[in-house]
């Protein structure tokens, strides 16, 4: 320990290591400023063309069968991600999220093993693409999409450290990765079409995924699961699934009509 007696001089910074605080904060500072400059929305043109394209392409997406064996992992994640984020809304711990090569995977939560935060963070698996896919759109219509782009950066890369295998992390940490990379350098129409795009494909991939459940029930899907759990059939789960999905849709349609000049 050393003691500074009377009269001694406290040591002090010499005018080098000044210059080396101010740099630092005036790198931090402007950095955070870029950050925030990209957080901040984006008027949105005349993009009728770009959604036709946009269209086009989720329906080549989703309509045609290899294609969509291997995109429909995206829908996979927004998936297993509703279930984890409302687990962790209702109390829950979000200790893991599988992904497999068949475009299954499923989210470990952590908490009672009954009660309503299980039925809650199981219910919301099926309903998630399609609220997300929604909220896409508005968020791309209204000129959101560099925040949605960047909270969704966020978002991957807190998942990240969940992954329990090294598939789930090579998608994981690639999606992450574009993500980020189109919120930080991609041009303002690019940014819009891309979440205009995705909100479009999680809403039609929602309803495959539901379609899927619906020709192959099996006793672990969720479906089962809540009906194991509450006193409600597996019909009336599937029921409710289908009623957001409505829902969904219905309020994904007038951004896309509006921008694609048909409304």
């Amino acid at each position: 320990m050393v003691q500074v007696g009377a009269g001694a001089s406290r040591p002090t910074r010499g005018p080098r290591e000044d210059g080396r605080v101010d740099d630092v904060a005036t790198a931090v500072g402007r950095w955070w400023g870029q950050v925030w400059a990209r957080l901040q929305p984006d008027a949105v043109g005349d993009v009728g063309a770009v959604v036709l394209l946009v269209l086009g392409a989720v329906a080549a997406v989703a309509l045609v069968p290899p294609v969509w064996r291997q995109a429909r992992v995206l829908v996979t994640v927004v998936h297993e991600l509703g279930h984890a984020v409302v687990g962790v809304l209702c109390g829950r711990r979000f200790t893991g999220l599988v992904l497999r090569g068949d475009m299954s995977g499923h989210a470990v939560t952590v908490g009672p093993a009954r009660g309503a935060g299980r039925v809650l963070s199981t219910w919301a698996g099926y309903p998630a693409p399609a609220v997300v896919g929604a909220l896409s759109v508005q968020a791309a219509a209204a000129g959101w999409a560099p925040p949605v782009l960047g909270v969704t950066a966020v978002m991957l890369l807190g998942a990240v450290v969940r992954v329990r295998s090294w598939y789930t992390s090579a998608v994981m940490v690639a999606l992450t990765a574009v993500t980020a990379a189109l919120w930080w350098w991609g041009p303002a129409t690019l940014q819009a079409a891309v979440v205009l795009g995705m909100g479009v494909f999680l809403v039609v991939g929602a309803w495959r995924h539901l379609g899927a459940v619906l020709s192959r029930p099996s006793p672990g899907s969720d479906p089962a699961v809540l009906g194991q759990l509450t006193w409600l059939p597996r019909p009336v789960w599937l029921l409710s699934f289908a009623v957001v999905l409505a829902a969904a849709t219905w309020w994904a349609l007038g951004p896309v009509r509006a921008l694609a000049g048909w409304a």
